[in-house]
């Protein structure tokens, strides 16, 4: 049965007269939908983040500063922007765990954009500082839980060199490792000096370093790794995440600023460091009007977990008012990538 046959037969169920609010209309969402109003009232989190650890799986999310309704002036407090943490068995079903909220003067205007990877028998997590604009910078923190967590005391830890491309900026940190190189790559977003246009850098660290401050150098290509140049990518290649299936890497990127709308690419790299796009369009686009996800599909996270692949992402359909997070399992067919949209049997709801 089809969403236009499902939602007919909801309105000849309707009492005669009877008319549908905007809050009311049935919309459909995905298997995966989670998010946290926790801070502002409504579902807001973003910048998903997911990791294996300790038999459970663990997914790290931007949170947005909390609303004080004192006197009714929609102040905020001292918190700020902060990671939030869920934790699932199955992937699907998600539980908020804890938060990580600044600790350190240099994350005093917040955190966001988590990263993590588990690392020696510890969650490291990589997230950048808020509200610096071309000061931003990445931040490193480690825990045994992967619920509490202890701020490296030398962040920030990475800041590249200001070059004739990019202003010195690093927001969106994805960490991958190299063993038979015995190095970690660092993927970061960055701006040029106008401040305009949004690209990708790498930094690396040998696999034998602590990872603070003084561990990261940059990589020099003579330019960024990826630049927005699509039609659908705008001004913007931000949150890269990257997964290796056989020999090859794979980079899951979104393309165009946040609700403009935002849509997920791919490209792929033999050495993880020169890329190369699979295609001119976008590997999972926003949906279609009135969906869950019809004002983007964003910010991919990829967790590879044997021998599969699930990619994580956010969406909403207001604008940014709200945001959700959900996933896509990705097969893998004559070495590239597919999402499987048949794995999601979306609900029916009467809410956002």
């Amino acid at each position: 049965m089809n969403r236009i046959l499902r939602f007919a037969i909801i309105l000849a169920a309707l009492p005669p007269g009877a008319v549908l609010s905007a809050q009311q209309q049935v919309t459909v969402r995905p298997k995966v939908y989670y998010s946290d109003s926790s801070r502002k009232g409504v579902p807001f989190a973003k910048d998903p983040s997911v990791i294996k650890f300790q038999g459970r799986y663990l997914m790290y999310y931007t949170l947005p500063p909390r609303t004080s309704k004192n006197e009714g002036k929609g102040l905020l407090d001292q918190t700020g922007w902060s990671i939030g943490i869920a934790e699932s068995r199955d992937l699907v079903h998600w539980t908020k765990a804890g938060e990580v909220n600044p600790a350190q003067a240099v994350e005093s205007r917040g955190i966001a954009a988590p990263g993590a990877r588990v690392i020696r028998g510890k969650v490291h997590l990589f997230f950048q500082t808020y509200g610096g604009g071309s000061k931003d910078a990445i931040c490193h923190a480690t825990s045994s839980d992967g619920i509490h967590f202890t701020h490296d005391p030398s962040n920030p830890v990475y800041r590249p060199k200001p070059s004739w491309w990019s202003v010195g900026r690093a927001i969106d940190a994805e960490v991958i490792l190299l063993p038979d190189k015995n190095k970690a790559f660092l993927y970061y977003a960055t701006r040029d000096h106008q401040m305009n246009r949004q690209m990708l850098g790498l930094a690396e660290a040998s696999l034998d370093s602590d990872f603070g401050a003084g561990a990261w150098h940059d990589v020099n290509i003579g330019g960024p790794l990826l630049e927005p140049t699509e039609p659908w990518e705008q001004l913007c290649i931000e949150a890269p995440t990257v997964v290796k299936h056989g020999e090859a890497f794979y980079m899951f990127y979104a393309g165009a600023y946040n609700n403009q709308p935002q849509q997920i690419g791919v490209a792929r790299s033999t050495d993880g460091i020169h890329w190369k796009r699979m295609s001119k369009h976008p590997f999972l686009p926003n949906g279609a009007s009135g969906s869950w996800n019809a004002s983007e599909s964003g910010h991919p996270g990829v967790l590879q977990d044997g021998d599969k692949t699930y990619l994580f992402y956010q969406g909403n359909n207001d604008h940014g008012k709200t945001y959700h997070l959900s996933m896509v399992p990705i097969l893998w067919q004559g070495g590239k990538p597919v999402p499987d949209l048949s794995w999601d049997k979306p609900m029916k709801t009467g809410g956002r």
